[in-house]
């Protein structure tokens, strides 16, 4: 079966039947490669897959959907986001036909744009994704529209870390998607750095510290 997305991936350090499934996603104009360079800091039971974006956006850049700005305001392409949506949801099939992961335990991370796909995905589809990591990311108003308060009480766990410098994706963005998720009951990990659009050491450490206390957990 040929992979719906091209994509890197780690397998556990240790030996588990049934690892926790992390698929990592990259920002816009970048490629598998840039996350899977965290992958060595990352917690050593995780099968961890750094997946591409479907959409070219030149030699070694991708993305999961275009931006335009008309009036100095950014504008998705709402069709590509939901798109890539779906190609998510069909590769995490794949993936299930292909390794031994456990199906309770999957997440989604990723940075700026695939921070945002993280979101959408996650919070459209909570039960089948444990956990979002959302780095220097934005939850969309499409997202917010699609996300439900859940009938029953949900575990989903979201972890979020943003620069308070960051001129890409401002801080209040990720300050109104904290506020989105407190709307939705949504049990959150919010933390703020005095840092621009990036992941700094500070950042790594804090979410590898976190993960590893929430995987022990289950």
């Amino acid at each position: 079966m040929h992979p719906p997305l091209e994509f890197l991936i780690r397998h556990p350090k240790v030996s588990i039947e049934k690892p926790p499934l992390l698929i990592l996603l990259h920002g816009v104009g970048s490629n598998e490669k840039d996350l899977f360079s965290l992958t060595e800091f990352l917690p050593d039971s995780l099968l961890i897959v750094s997946v591409r974006g479907p959409i070219t956006l030149g030699r070694d850049r991708f993305g999961w959907y275009e931006i335009t700005f008309t009036g100095g305001a950014p504008k998705i392409d709402a069709e590509q986001q939901q798109k890539s949506q779906k190609i998510l949801l069909e590769f995490l099939n794949f993936l299930s036909t292909q390794f031994q992961f456990d199906t309770k335990q999957v997440w989604f991370g990723g940075f700026s744009q695939g921070a945002v796909m993280s979101y959408s995905i996650g919070l459209e589809h909570p039960d089948r994704i444990k956990g979002i990591i959302a780095l220097s990311g934005r939850i969309l108003e499409e997202t917010k529209k699609n996300t439900k308060i859940d009938d029953l009480p949900h575990d989903q766990k979201i972890y979020i870390a943003h620069g308070t410098n960051d001129n890409v994706i401002p801080v209040t963005s990720a300050r109104a998607s904290k506020e989105f998720l407190e709307s939705m009951r949504k049990r959150y990990q919010y933390k703020e750095y005095p840092e621009g659009h990036t992941i700094s050491n500070e950042m790594l450490e804090d979410l590898v510290s976190w993960l590893d206390l929430e995987l022990k957990k289950n």
